[in-house]
């Protein structure tokens, strides 16, 4: 990049109210050139963007003129050795912090324990908040930015491509400091996202206390389904009932409706006080039928409360990049519009009709709205999900059974016994509160932790389901700490990837029950489809909720809650409402994920689409069931750019043609 690109690059855009550098980018490239020619492009973006993150509290330019010339590392042994220094200190303390943050928020997150309101109070509470105020003003952030510069995500798609590991490392150390967010927006980003995430894990809907409009309960009274995972899960195992199930789906996806256009009653969620018909949207108590209130749209009082936290972030980036850009370009390292081309060339592609048109012909019936969640093309729905529940509760009655499994299942998979133990000792297993998730480990010598819902009889088949998806993330996150050779480069390039290696281990569940359920590979690539289908939906209705957000800051819980389902039903009318049916449905504005993971869901349908080019590619080996040594091989690749891992994993980069092209093949046969 020349110099006048690397000066407008640091140059503040838009409103911030952050204070602005004391250090004048002329200034600072006159500074590296004063230093010589020998240490180039690298000293120029050093000194650049070190001067961009510098503020009048951190010295005037004689300080800052100062700081350069004593702390520039001038040789490859000098920059080599501050690397790994400054890596072995940052390992030290991400690994404490996320240790910490762990700790604090198991009360409220483990069904082995009861909160107190305490616990969500130091649930909320960030104890790395003042972790990045205390780096610029020891600066140790700027010692960092300083030898380690920042690189676009241009460049590193074009650059990258000659790199050697250790370039890709020193780039990695260079992301770390890219903005200055101050301890109080950090801790205020945090509380919302606290917030969210409490208000979804006790958002359950008690299914016995659910009547059909002539008064019948469908579901066992003890069923509490958690929205939306476990009532989506639910309707996708009433495929295997018939008529009874179609039944029940009709009345969950009635449910989901309340949910979203927030019609619910207050008082029937987490609660069974009270009897309820989600249909007409009436309620019962005592057999005598009485009048509640709605929720009130606390679901979008949520998302608003996060945006606006968002929002002072915001105002903390000197290059104008707003939550969205964190969120794709820098989070995921893919553009947000790259993101929303790929998904539109999969739903309006011809195939969507025909696989709807298969669905419908295996249904026997005309498709419904929650056929997006179709299941039959999984080995599973051949068998009872209660038979299954059967083998899972009597084989998992606790999360300690779990464990002691753990290295018999990753030897199914191909892993030595050594290492299978290996992984089995860094991975711990809990009793989720909520539906279930892996919280991963930020330094070598912590261990991950795997949490899933466990009933009071055992672990159910949807418990298992799902703890063997976090199972996968518990997988890749020891692989990529453990087994990496720069710690920067610990992790994959974002979140679907480590997405794929759980839709990875959970399409094996039942291999790892010891059942004999085929990799049919026809079925895989459908069931792979019709959920990239689905979820591609419900991102782009994400997607676009955040952008009318950044257009309408201002709008009131209510005039989101108008808007989301707007968006919802423009979505659904597009690409759904052809093959699906009743035009202006909401149901892909259901997912929890708008709440308290903003902008999170994109990563599912990218990770599938990673997800099918890494099957195909598992596809061709020996044995497709003995997985290990390629995820050794492939998770090892670490943090490096999506379309640069990709073709390092299977020779090629991220795109949704390869599996248009091989379901054209399978429908012929058709």
């Amino acid at each position: 990049m020349c110099a006048s690109a690397l000066i407008a690059s640091c140059c503040p855009k838009g409103d911030s109210q952050q204070p602005s550098s004391n250090i004048s980018p002329s200034e600072a490239l006159a500074l590296s050139r004063s230093l010589g020619s020998e240490g180039g492009d690298l000293l120029e973006r050093g000194v650049l963007q070190t001067a961009a993150l510098w503020r009048e509290s951190d010295g005037d330019y004689v300080d800052f003129e100062s700081f350069v010339k004593d702390n520039y590392a001038a040789t490859p042994k000098e920059r080599r050795e501050l690397f790994e220094h400054l890596s072995h200190s940052f390992e030290l303390i991400n690994g404490a912090y996320n240790q910490l943050a762990l700790d604090l928020q198991k009360p409220s997150m483990l069904a082995s324990m009861e909160p107190l309101e305490s616990d969500y109070i130091f649930s909320s509470f960030s104890p790395s908040a003042h972790l990045d105020d205390d780096l610029f003003a020891n600066k140790i952030a700027f010692l960092t930015t300083l030898n380690f510069p920042h690189f676009t995500l241009e460049e590193k798609d074009s650059l990258g491509r000659e790199w050697s590991r250790e370039q890709w490392a020193y780039a990695r150390m260079g992301d770390m400091f890219t903005e200055r967010v101050s301890a109080e927006v950090n801790q205020q980003r945090a509380l919302a996202e606290s917030r969210a995430e409490n208000y979804i894990a006790s958002y359950n809907i008690m299914m016995g206390s659910l009547l059909s409009e002539d008064g019948r309960r469908l579901f066992p009274d003890d069923l509490c389904l958690l929205s939306h995972w476990n009532l989506r899960d639910e309707l996708k195992a009433c495929y295997a009932l018939g008529e009874q199930g179609l039944e029940k789906q009709e009345m969950i996806f009635s449910v989901m409706q309340r949910i979203i256009s927030q019609e619910i009653p207050a008082a029937v969620i987490n609660s069974s006080e009270y009897d309820w018909m989600p249909v007409s949207n009436r309620c019962f108590k005592d057999g005598k039928e009485v009048k509640l209130e709605r929720e009130k749209d606390e679901r979008y009082s949520r998302i608003l409360e996060v945006f606006h936290a968002y929002q002072q972030q915001d105002k903390c980036s000197s290059s104008g990049v707003n939550a969205i850009g964190r969120n794709f370009e820098e989070g995921m390292e893919v553009s947000d519009s790259k993101i929303e081309s790929l998904f539109k060339t999969l739903l309006s592609s011809p195939q969507v009709a025909q696989v709807a048109s298969l669905i419908e012909s295996r249904l026997g019936r005309p498709l419904r709205p929650f056929d997006i969640w179709y299941d039959g093309f999984k080995a599973r729905t051949a068998i009872s999900e209660s038979s299954l529940t059967d083998m899972t509760r009597s084989r998992y009655p606790d999360s300690d059974a779990y464990k002691k499994d753990m290295p018999r299942m990753f030897r199914a998979l191909g892993f030595s016994a050594s290492y299978a133990d290996f992984l089995a000792s860094k991975i711990e297993v809990e009793n989720a509160r909520g539906s279930g998730h892996a919280w991963g480990t930020a330094a070598r010598g912590y261990n991950s932790f795997l949490r899933t819902r466990i009933g009071e009889g055992g672990m159910d088949y949807k418990g298992y389901n799902i703890a063997v998806h976090e199972m996968g993330h518990n997988v890749e996150q020891t692989i990529d700490m453990y087994d990496i050779d720069y710690y920067t480069l610990a992790g994959v390039p974002n979140t679907a990837f480590t997405e794929t290696l759980a839709f990875i281990f959970q399409k094996r569940d039942l291999q790892l029950l010891g059942l004999d359920a085929p990799l049919d590979s026809d079925n895989m690539t459908l069931d792979i489809f019709w959920g990239m289908y689905e979820i591609m939906g419900v991102s782009l209705v994400d997607m676009y909720t955040w952008r009318w957000l950044y257009a309408h800051p201002q709008a009131s819980s209510a005039e989101l809650r108008e808007a989301v389902m707007g968006i919802a039903a423009e979505v659904w009318d597009e690409y759904y409402a052809p093959v699906l049916g009743q035009p202006g449905c909401t149901l892909l504005a259901v997912y929890s994920h708008m709440v308290n993971s903003p902008m999170y869901l994109p990563n599912y349908p990218y990770g599938h689409i990673v997800e099918y080019q890494i099957e195909s590619y598992l596809k061709g080996l020996e044995n497709p069931r003995l997985i290990a040594p390629e995820v050794l091989r492939i998770w090892k690749c670490g943090r490096l750019t999506p379309d640069r891992w990709m073709n390092e994993a299977v020779g090629s980069d991220v795109s949704v043609q390869p599996i248009l092209d091989e379901l054209t093949q399978i429908l012929a046969k058709y």
